[in-house]
């Protein structure tokens, strides 16, 4: 009963919005013609839902979170304001956290020290004495599973309905999202998995003095509860605070790029919500993450897809795009590619037309022409995706002019994902070269045979004239004499005595075609 009571709950919050939104396709519903709404009604919209997911609690909160990187199901404007949504709940939301610390931790900790300092959707922090030291506790909210549990099965129930009115594109984005959602909040429940994430992030920038990953305490650690080092820090985005620790904006901009780009693409598990509540500054300026539940980890093979992917986009190299999207399994192997091309290219032909591009403004822009392919993004996808968007935002909050694709494309040449553009050219060379090889080894013997039959009186000239009294008669040698002046030009890579023949060949049917 309590599940039905749930359901039709959630149902008449979403109504209002679901029915603006089917009369802007039919003014009736089930017919009449569609609507145009000026931009400013969409944002209103966006605004409401986006406060209906933050009331209707945890689960829902997640639900926008993610909708926010699916641009394949939701319009820009209503991505913009889900972006927004924090991990901000009630704090009676999901029972009160400190029973689960006394039930686990009570005969270790001093419950007196417990202090509560932040809360979020899926759990509370608090700080706490340990072994003459403060440490911070992430506890999850006791009755939070069940609630996620009941939730998940109203969205589940949902997805037929939505996909009754939604058209073919949008039904097969929404049946494969339903599932990736699913398994990125179990993710987020899952605190073992947290912090093990953590502890082999810490272990990738150990060597870093310049981010600070918290340490855990694997004996206070459950299914419930992340233990970790307190270190104390200031938010990113207090300028103040950047000051006071002498670090400039463009400087911390540029760390929590490289830092980001680094753990995706080098050490392959990443911190995947880089949000200002989750992003600080100490007093001696170094960067701070907290909060890894929403983490990825990523198989060599994505990495190399995803770094085939940067590097198609740098180099607007189409025909590799095309196939880092199909690796990383965003299209389909069976996709007409024919078709791909043609609307990737006006993808970079939009960007390249724009006075200042953004990761944002790709990432709309490569989805919104994708969108008459069906296409879906995987859950490793999505949340690189988040990361990017997020990020940018975070970056472009401390510094309004930080060009977030300028470092991103110093970084991959740093860490030889790309060339440098002398090198690109090169590598372009010697590529033409290659295939160029088996035909200028072949020339020669091309070239004596042409000889031969020009001694013998066999070589004949064919032209169909289109206007017969206007053709040139010497046209034919026009055409033989650039033949020969491209073959002198190929034969001198490897032969000087047959490139000088073919010129003076050229020279001669030059001649001709000017006495004609």
């Amino acid at each position: 009963m309590r599940f039905y009571y749930r359901y039709l709950q959630v149902l008449a919050r979403f109504l209002p919005i679901a029915i603006a939104l089917l009369r802007d396709r039919r003014r009736f519903l089930l017919f009449g013609p569609s609507r145009s709404v000026p931009e400013s009604v969409h944002r209103m919209r966006a605004d409401r839902l986006t406060q209906t997911m933050l009331d209707l609690g945890p689960a829902f909160i997640k639900v926008g979170q993610v909708l926010s990187t699916r641009p394949d199901i939701v319009p820009p404007t209503y991505v913009e304001s889900l972006s927004s949504l924090q991990d901000e709940v009630p704090e009676e939301t999901g029972g009160d956290p400190f029973t689960v610390v006394e039930a686990e931790l009570g005969d270790t900790l001093d419950l007196e020290t417990v202090t509560p300092i932040a809360g979020g959707s899926l759990a509370y922090v608090y700080t706490a004495e340990y072994g003459g030291e403060q440490i911070a506790l992430k506890v999850r909210r006791p009755d939070l599973a069940a609630m996620i549990e009941r939730d998940l099965r109203v969205i589940r129930r949902l997805i037929p309905l939505i996909t009754f009115f939604a058209d073919d594109r949008q039904r097969y984005s929404l049946e494969n999202a339903a599932n990736d959602f699913e398994e990125i909040i179990r993710d987020e429940l899952d605190f073992e998995r947290e912090a093990a994430v953590m502890d082999e992030i810490g272990t990738n920038f150990a060597a870093d003095d310049r981010v600070v990953i918290p340490e855990t305490y694997p004996a206070l650690c459950s299914a419930r509860i992340v233990a970790m080092e307190y270190v104390e820090g200031t938010k990113i985005t207090d300028s103040n605070a950047l000051e006071r620790a002498g670090v400039g904006e463009t400087e911390m901009a540029t760390l929590i790029t490289r830092t980001y780009l680094r753990m995706g693409l080098v050490d392959g598990v990443f911190h995947a919500d880089p949000h200002p509540g989750n992003l600080a500054v100490t007093d001696t300026g170094q960067l701070v993450i907290y909060d890894y539940g929403m983490s990825q980890r990523l198989t060599s093979q994505e990495q190399a897809d995803i770094a085939a992917l940067y590097r198609t986009l740098v180099r607007r190299d189409v025909d590799g795009l095309v196939d880092a999207l199909i690796a990383l399994e965003v299209l389909d192997a069976t996709v007409d590619r024919v078709a791909v091309r043609r609307a990737l290219d006006l993808v970079i032909e939009t960007l390249e037309g724009q006075s200042e591009i953004t990761w944002r403004a790709i990432i709309t822009e490569l989805f919104t022409m994708l969108h008459d392919f069906p296409f879906r993004i995987p859950p490793n996808v999505m949340l690189l995706v988040r990361v990017g968007t997020v990020g940018e935002g975070v970056c472009r909050s401390l510094d309004p002019k930080f060009d977030f694709l300028a470092t991103t494309q110093s970084f991959l040449i740093d860490h030889g994902f790309i060339e440098s553009e002398l090198e690109a050219l090169f590598e372009d060379i010697r590529d033409d070269v290659r295939q160029s090889a088996p035909i200028v080894a072949g020339l020669p013997a091309q070239v004596n045979t042409v000889f031969g039959q020009l001694e013998r009186g066999e070589l004949v000239v064919r032209t169909e004239s289109v206007e017969p009294t206007t053709i040139d008669s010497g046209l034919g040698y026009a055409v033989l004499s650039s033949a020969f002046v491209l073959a002198a030009a190929l034969l001198s890579f490897q032969s000087t005595l047959d490139a000088a023949i073919a010129f003076v060949v050229s020279i001669v049917f030059l001649l001709m075609y000017v006495r004609g």
